[in-house]
């Protein structure tokens, strides 16, 4: 079983519809990578600023939690108790004392089904690189960009998905409308940007606008599996067509579409939309080479937006309140 020295796990990181699950789908197409579903382990399953030793019921419930949401999904997931049996054999093999990344580790090594390389794909690992690197030495981290109006047009179209796709519950159409407000968006993708950004002198740091993916997807294919140290194949990039907020999924459908890209210049987004997300992101956006579109927005728009703006955090924290450990440190990166 290996520890989080000698694991050499791979995080893919982003703004949430920033083609994180893309980079994870392609590099899941190599013979030595396994690419598990959303964990969210750092922000949902662990606290790192309250981190401590762990006893063996709460490890082997911890390794049960991730059981369960990899088998069975993140948004669908059945009973943590049904992986209670399987979870405890494995804690029995690890030596102690038992840390809350220790027992991670082994838990991705074990349930790479015998692969090397585990691939992470929660894209708001954005907020744990630290802690990432901390904890695994020899991890990398790969860092998706987008234009931040596609952002906001994906997100503003997410309360589609549950309607696009059978694996995500009905219910999560209501947490999707309710997150989506132009400056909260906005706002996160500046935290996440900036977050990540600390550590870009870091080697095992990679940086990927998905602009230039889509549109040169064997050249930037080919630098991600260099960077990772793996071998590079054009099978890696025969990806099922699935995860779109505008089109049902299609899996019998492959390849990556580089339409994907600068969709908002094809409308879907509001002045006042573009103005918010330009306000608050235009120095980033600058430096990765996103054009600002000028605006004026209509003052009433201005105003109503400002309004609703506090109404609808408000509204939509209860809904998210189960998928976080600490609100306040939640929200805090989130907004830095």
């Amino acid at each position: 079983m290996q520890t989080p020295d000698t694991l050499r796990p791979i995080f893919i990181v982003g703004n949430s519809r920033s083609g994180t699950t893309l980079v994870g789908r392609i590099l899941n197409r190599h013979r030595e990578v396994f690419t598990f579903d959303e964990l969210h382990f750092f922000e949902e399953l662990w606290n790192p600023e309250s981190d401590s030793i762990l006893s063996r019921t709460e490890a082997t419930e911890l390794v049960a939690k991730l059981l369960n949401i990899q088998r069975n999904g993140y948004l669908t997931r059945g009973k943590t108790e049904d992986f209670i049996s399987e979870a405890d054999r494995l804690i029995g093999e690890l030596a102690i004392p038992l840390s809350p990344i220790s027992v991670f580790a082994a838990f991705l090594d074990y349930e790479s089904q015998g692969k090397t390389r585990p691939c992470e794909q929660t894209p708001q690992n954005t907020l744990y690189i630290g802690e990432i690197l901390q904890g695994f030495p020899e991890a990398r981290i790969i860092h998706i960009i987008r234009d931040p109006r596609d952002i906001l047009l994906s997100q503003k179209r997410r309360w589609k998905r549950p309607f696009l796709a059978n694996n995500i519950p009905k219910k999560e159409a209501i947490r999707y409308w309710l997150n989506y407000h132009p400056i909260t968006i906005s706002k996160i993708w500046q935290g996440n940007i900036n977050s990540v950004r600390r550590f870009s002198q870091d080697n095992r740091v990679k940086e990927v606008r998905f602009e230039d993916l889509v549109s040169n997807p064997q050249q930037i294919v080919t630098e991600i599996c260099q960077f990772l140290d793996l071998s590079y194949s054009e099978k890696l990039l025969e990806v099922p067509a699935i995860g779109s907020s505008n089109t049902r999924d299609d899996s019998a459908t492959s390849g990556i579409d580089d339409s994907k890209a600068q969709n908002w210049y094809g409308g879907g987004l509001k002045d006042i939309e573009i103005f918010w997300c330009q306000q608050f992101t235009r120095i980033l956006m600058a430096e990765y080479g996103y054009e600002l579109k000028a605006i004026s927005p209509n003052p009433l728009n201005l105003a109503l937006s400002l309004f609703n703006f506090p109404l609808k955090l408000a509204l939509a924290i209860p809904f998210n309140l189960k998928r976080v450990r600490n609100l306040k440190t939640a929200i805090t990166r989130r907004l830095a």
